[in-house]
């Protein structure tokens, strides 16, 4: 009975089921930074949503968002760098959505651990973050969140933040955490359709406030429920960090169970290390 029921898991997200409950996505990226030449990254990230999440409405790629979908999910990324490092991140996350008589509640707790290989007599080093958030819906497909950062360690990045914004923007994020060790954040984020077309529109913004000041926009184009394109603009104060970064990306649902997707983000800094980034990714949902 369990393999007939997983044969039959696998054959409704190969014919394009409009519902599941887990979700597995994996990315490399291509780096090019100054003093880092053409290193490559790698992560995987699963994510399993209490109850099935239905994707039949909206844009494919915000459906657990649209179902207010809590979750809890693993993630692992590693890049091995030309400048001796080796570098592990992992991560776990839950998420909660919680209705109450007013509107709907938010909350999010993350755990990070970084641990870097040091090569050719470069040091080993290692660190923790831990993160916190609260927030609300307080109108439909509205979020608003605040929330609270602790990063022992300057080389602890957010494992999750890997995954969703690439190598460049998590490494920035961690440095402009700083020296402080606590960071304050928060974020919104909006999906809507846009009326009289089968069209929408996604936007997200969020700020870092530690050591030094961070925020990032986001906005995605759904010119269908399976396809969209998007771009990306943040900016950090910390003068060892790159001063701003601009990205786009496209992702297609080739069924409605299969995604591919692809990314570019291009870091300018007057002080650090000019970055460039290529990524492809991919997800499967059962």
């Amino acid at each position: 009975m369990k393999k007939l029921g997983l044969a039959t898991a696998l054959l409704l997200a190969m014919t394009g089921a409009q519902a599941y409950q887990f979700e597995v996505q994996g990315q490399s990226e291509y780096i090019d930074t100054t003093v880092n030449d053409k290193d490559f990254t790698g992560g995987v990230q699963g994510t399993y949503y209490l109850k099935n999440v239905d994707s039949s409405k909206g844009p494919l790629a915000e459906a657990a968002f649209l179902n207010q979908a809590s979750n809890v999910s693993l993630a692992y990324n590693f890049s091995q760098l030309d400048a001796g490092v080796d570098v592990h991140n992992f991560g776990a996350k839950a998420e909660a959505y919680v209705p109450t008589p007013y509107v709907p509640a938010y909350a999010s707790v993350s755990y990070s651990h970084t641990i870097l290989d040091g090569k050719v007599g470069n040091p080993d080093n290692k660190g923790d973050r831990y993160s916190l958030e609260v927030g609300a819906l307080p109108t439909q497909n509205f979020l608003v969140a605040v929330g609270y950062t602790s990063v022992a360690d300057q080389v602890a990045l957010d494992a999750f933040n890997v995954m969703g914004n690439g190598a460049a923007k998590a490494v920035a994020e961690a440095a402009t955490i700083g020296e402080d060790q606590d960071a304050i954040t928060a974020r919104a984020k909006y999906v809507g359709g846009i009326d009289g077309t089968n069209m929408s529109l996604a936007f997200e913004s969020g700020i870092v406030y530690g050591d030094a000041t961070a925020y990032q926009l986001k906005t995605d184009l759904y010119l269908n429920p399976q396809l969209s394109v998007g771009a990306s603009y943040a900016e950090s104060s910390f003068d060892a960090t790159p001063d701003s970064a601009w990205g786009a990306n496209v992702n297609y649902f080739i069924t409605p169970a299969i995604a591919v997707g692809a990314s570019y983000v291009n870091a300018n800094s007057k002080a650090a290390n000019d970055t460039q980034t290529v990524g492809v990714n991919a997800k499967f949902r059962f």
